[in-house]
């Protein structure tokens, strides 16, 4: 396997070894020594590959973030780009699998709380909430007035991270992140058709 090759697998395993503690034990807790024991690896490979704890903990939130984006444009690709399955796909690609994990949702739970103190993780949580809302702008500005459209976008991205803060909270998350997903796809769906009426 070429250097490269293993570097890359490292850094993912370290990446994977930081949002396994994350889960486990917190953000808070979570230390260079329980990454590295749970990558099977020393610590001074984090330094040694980002730079030390919090630009692997950067790290480990832009991999949510490219996986949300990854698993949007594999949607996308299936679809005509219709602004009603485009709303489809962004509701999906924000509820999916992935998304769903107990490991990914511990992990974007505890990021979320400590964006507000961290501007590496607060940079990262604006460019995540600005993308949302530009991707359903856009979708609902094919159809809608650009007031309704701000409007539209701005209340499904509301509803997006909101029922998936509840789902994840609740009880039994994976029953709500369907019935989250499905709400926000009829809302999605309503706003649109209400320029017919």
């Amino acid at each position: 396997m070429p250097i490269v090759g293993v570097k890359d697998t490292r850094k993912q395993q370290l990446i994977d070894a930081t949002m396994a503690s994350i889960a486990e034990l917190g953000l808070q807790n979570t230390t260079i020594i329980s990454i590295s024991r749970r990558a099977g690896m020393s610590s001074g490979i984090i330094s040694h590959y980002f730079g030390g704890k919090q630009g692997l903990i950067e790290a480990a939130l832009r991999y949510l973030l490219d996986q949300l984006g990854k698993e949007l444009r594999e949607r996308m690709a299936r679809t005509d780009g219709s602004p009603e399955q485009r709303l489809q796909c962004i509701v999906e690609a924000n509820f999916s699998e992935f998304q769903r994990t107990d490991l990914a949702a511990k992990t974007w739970l505890s990021f979320w709380a400590r964006s507000m103190h961290e501007p590496g993780l607060q940079r990262l949580q604006q460019i995540n909430n600005a993308r949302l809302y530009s991707n359903l702008r856009y979708s609902f500005a094919q159809r809608l007035p650009k007031q309704a459209a701000t409007e539209a976008a701005r209340q499904l991205a509301s509803m997006i991270d909101g029922f998936w803060l509840r789902s994840a909270l609740s009880t039994d998350p994976q029953e709500g992140f369907s019935a989250a997903e499905t709400l926000c796809k009829r809302f999605a769906l309503n706003a649109l058709e209400s320029t017919l009426n």
